[in-house]
């Protein structure tokens, strides 16, 4: 089969690099891709909302599944495109509807479909310019810290917790009167502060039935200790230790099955990833928010550990026959870190040739922000998040290790990681 992956980081380079094994895949093109999907694919130079021209490169190139790495084209809609093309439409599209993209597209949406379903969450209200002034009452029913989000895509800086009363309401205003985060906080979603632990846990689902994958903890902080800006992820662990048997028992009959069931009861036939970032209250799970595609950095710990041909999940979730696949899991730890651009997530530098590469071992190295010199033929840096390194271990500490070892060869200028990755699960 041929297949078309749309995106650029490490999470697209660990789907690409497991397809790559099965059998059923013929070819593998990546739009845009990078350095490392280059290597076990074709890289095409093409943006992930060109919808247009991902039509024309489907159709002259006889792909016969889309895969979609990145939110932004899902709430856009380019699984609808799809199917209202008479030429794309036997075209399996992995990746929900516009709708069912809503999920991680409207921070309102995902609160009002959980309060409707039962699915446990903070308790919310959502606020624009027509309702603003309500908003003090609102914040006077709650105990700081105070979250704020803005309700549509931000780059994952949408979300704010803020201590002051006072400076909530001002931030309030900046959201939504100065429009702080653009069009996607006209709304903005307040609620209650959850205190506890978080984890992340990924399903596979077919628009009727559902597998779950292994579990993940990612590290959104710059800083060690969990200190500093937030970034797109410095790293993740799978599995979590916390997220038990009778822990996942609970997320399965609370969150998951309640989720799947009424996106059903909704009309929504979702066929893709389902991401369920969770925080663990007393025992019990609460939904902080959904995201409607595999987690990045937690692709990166998670998809090494499918055992199972991730084209044959894939083509259960395209026929609707997801219910009779087999996952096979990996029982061993597996850890990632990213090496990261000096100065990320603020300003910082690209093009700086990345060394030691091939000096790595018993490690996977995923690609996030790299490039080829086309002239020199040296990998260079071209974002925030550089290199993800993951390593498996009979436990998380030897895998840490592995993964910390191969940190210390790979060089480029400014390079930054995390050195406390794993140390609040290991106390």
């Amino acid at each position: 089969m041929n297949i078309l992956v749309l995106g650029s980081g490490g999470r697209e380079h660990a789907i690409v690099w497991k397809l790559s094994q099965s059998p059923l895949v013929t070819n593998i093109f990546i739009a845009p891709g990078n350095a490392g999907t280059a290597e076990v694919g074709e890289n095409v130079n093409m943006g992930v909302g060109d919808f247009e021209a991902i039509k024309d490169f489907a159709l002259q190139n006889k792909i016969e599944m889309l895969m979609v790495g990145p939110e932004v084209p899902l709430v856009e809609g380019i699984h609808d495109f799809f199917l209202a093309d008479a030429e794309l439409k036997n075209i399996p599209v992995i990746g929900p509807t516009a709708q069912g993209a809503l999920l991680e597209g409207s921070k309102d949406f995902a609160k009002d479909f959980m309060l409707k379903h039962g699915i446990p969450t903070a308790a919310y209200q959502t606020f624009d310019k027509q309702n603003i002034e309500q908003a003090p009452d609102f914040l006077k029913t709650l105990n700081p810290p105070y979250v704020l989000k803005a309700d549509g895509l931000a780059a994952g800086k949408g979300v704010l917790i803020i201590d002051s009363f006072d400076e909530a309401i001002a931030e309030l205003q900046e959201m939504i009167k100065n429009e702080k985060f653009g069009e996607a906080s006209q709304k903005v979603v307040i609620e209650e502060f959850l205190s506890g632990i978080e984890c992340s846990v990924f399903v596979l689902a077919d628009g009727e039935s559902y597998k779950i994958l292994p579990s993940a903890k990612d590290y959104k902080r710059i800083g060690e200790g969990d200190t500093g800006l937030n970034t797109g992820g410095m790293g993740s662990i799978s599995p979590v230790p916390f997220a038990d048997e009778g822990f996942m028992q609970k997320v399965e009959s609370q969150i998951i099955k309640p989720t799947i069931e009424g996106l059903k009861s909704e009309g929504i036939a979702y066929k893709g990833f389902i991401f369920f970032g969770l925080i663990k209250v007393n025992g019990d799970p609460f939904v902080i928010e959904y995201n409607v595609r595999m987690g990045d950095p937690e692709a990166e710990s998670v998809i090494p550990r499918i055992k199972s041909d991730l084209m044959e999940l894939f083509l259960g979730v395209g026929n609707g026959d997801l219910q009779h696949k087999e996952i096979l899991l990996d029982e061993r730890y597996c850890t990632s870190i990213f090496l990261v651009s000096g100065g990320y997530p603020g300003d910082y530098q690209k093009n700086k040739i990345i060394g030691g590469l091939d000096q790595t071992e018993d490690s996977i190295l995923f690609h996030a922000g790299t490039k080829t010199d086309p002239e020199s033929g040296d990998i260079l840096t071209s974002g925030g998040r550089v290199i993800a390194i993951s390593s498996f271990g009979q436990t998380m500490k030897e895998a840490l290790d592995k993964s910390y070892n191969n940190a210390g060869k790979i060089s480029f200028e400014g390079k930054y990681y995390r050195k406390d990755l794993g140390r609040d699960l290991m106390n």
